[in-house]
């Protein structure tokens, strides 16, 4: 039985996915098609009926029509999720299409899905059963996503076009669930998803790329690190994501003193977060060299942790603590824990997600509660404080400290869902029929891209190993992005 278990999971590898792919694309794209034809419908604000809605409820001008207050920050968010993420994954020196092409892929999938998952169970209309749809609801689908391509870094170069659509497809599914538990149930406040999105997404790659270890991945290991272009295209990632997250923190926070804050919370901490970021990288090598490993990520830490108390009144000097310890920890993780965590608990985590967005998330969520739970009205007067953790309605009673108790429940939903969902995914993706390729073909572009002629094979002069490489020899991952 054994012998039986053992043959079909080491089963040989066939990356031919002329027929998978293109049938899940059409499948799915038609099913979406059908479900959106059935469920999905403009909401009041951007239906043709707008000018009749404003009649009825003595709207003066299209300018308090919510999309000129949100489609800024949507054009934001949706660059940090196609640009900005996508280019943030071309750090390998032969994965670069892999790494911003299926990015592409499983985010215009993703955002599709979401819009419906998310649609049940948030805005699905009791009077005639359809789901209403506007900015906002773009918005949230993007940051839906966003969850599932953090997963994709931990898995980055190991996994087939196929296998990341069915990580999206279910990657989507459980954020809703949790999102909704978090959200609407425990009634947590997390504007820009330090718990929800970041922490979820962490975890839930880090459990995947848990269960699909691959003990023989050093064959690959040539081809599992960077040169000097790549490793520009992956800065420019970094910039972008670094530039638009004040608007991502911010996107979806009450209009007013609460979206203002987000924003400026968010700015602050990312500046701090750069200059511990390169402190301490400077301070890790022998003749203080940078690594751009630790600038391409851990400068996004600040933004990460800053997403739950983003709305709060953390204070400036507050958000410059978060961003500073935020750039330490992170960088810290780059040295210490990857290295450490591949060696003694077998996870091999391509991207560093457990650095960038798992780690800082988890701060995020506690500094959030924290934050929560000391609030006074001293600090935000009595109606600013029911406005930031909109206490009203069945919440009218709930106190600040019972509230900081709720976000902390909120992040161990979070960490639930991440782990135990991912675990489970895993095994499905573990399934020998996605078409993932063997250990010597990972990381490498030519499995599932057609190549210009001039690339077919890499000049040695091109090649190089970073300071992080040069210290862990005996390790398979060289560069986490």
């Amino acid at each position: 039985m054994g012998n039986c278990c053992n043959s079909f999971w080491n089963t040989p590898k066939n990356t031919d996915i002329r027929i998978s792919l293109p049938a899940v694309c059409f499948v799915w794209q038609i099913a979406m098609i059908i479900l959106f034809g059935v469920f999905v419908r403009y909401d009041e604000e951007s239906d043709a009926h707008w000018a009749e809605f404003k009649k009825e409820h003595n709207i003066t001008s299209d300018i308090d029509n919510d999309f000129y207050f949100r489609y800024p920050s949507f054009q934001d968010v949706h660059v940090m999720i196609f640009v900005g993420f996508g280019f943030l994954m071309t750090f390998l020196k032969r994965y670069s299409f892999g790494g911003v092409g299926f990015n592409f892929l499983i985010a215009s999938f993703g955002l599709q899905w979401a819009l419906l998952m998310q649609g049940w169970f948030h805005a699905l209309d009791p009077t005639d059963g359809k789901i209403k749809i506007g900015v906002e609801s773009i918005i949230n689908a993007d940051f839906c996503v966003a969850g599932c391509l953090i997963a994709y870094g931990a898995c980055l170069g190991k996994v087939s076009p196929v296998q990341l659509m069915v990580l999206t497809l279910f990657g989507i599914t459980l954020f809703a669930v949790e999102e909704y538990i978090i959200l609407k149930l425990l009634h947590v406040r997390d504007s820009g998803g330090s718990m929800v999105i970041h922490t979820f997404g962490g975890y839930y790659g880090l459990a995947i790329s848990w269960v699909l270890y691959r003990p023989n991945l050093q064959q690959s290991k040539r081809l599992n690190g960077s040169v000097y272009h790549s490793d520009v295209f992956a800065m420019i990632g970094t910039l972008f994501l670094w530039m638009y997250w004040p608007s991502f923190n911010s996107a979806i926070s009450d209009h007013g003193d609460g979206q203002h804050r987000a924003a400026i919370n968010t700015y602050l901490a990312l500046a701090s977060c750069v200059l511990s970021t390169f402190a301490i990288s400077s301070l890790s090598a022998k003749k203080g060299k940078l690594d751009m490993v630790h600038i391409q990520n851990a400068t996004l830490a600040g933004g990460v942790a800053m997403g739950t108390a983003a709305e709060f009144m953390i204070t400036p000097y507050g958000s410059l603590i978060v961003g500073f310890l935020c750039g330490i920890i992170s960088t810290f993780g780059y040295l210490v824990l990857t290295p450490f965590l591949e060696k003694r608990l077998k996870l091999q985590d391509t991207c560093g997600i457990h650095n960038l967005h798992a780690m800082p998330g988890v701060l995020g969520g506690v500094v959030g509660a924290i934050t929560a739970a000391t609030a006074t009205e001293s600090v935000y007067s009595h109606e600013g404080l029911i406005n930031t953790f909109d206490f009203t309605g069945k919440y009218a009673n709930r106190s600040p400290q019972t509230q900081g108790g709720y976000q902390a429940a909120g992040l161990c939903v979070a960490l639930a869902f991440g782990l135990v969902g991912g675990a489970i995914v895993g095994f499905i993706l573990k399934l020998p029929l996605w078409g993932d390729p063997a250990d010597d073909n990972c990381f490498d572009d030519e499995v599932y891209w057609e190549l210009p002629e001039d690339e077919e094979s890499i000049p040695p002069i091109l090649e190089y190993n970073n300071h992080f490489a040069r210290k862990q020899p005996d390790t398979c991952l060289h560069n986490t992005n």
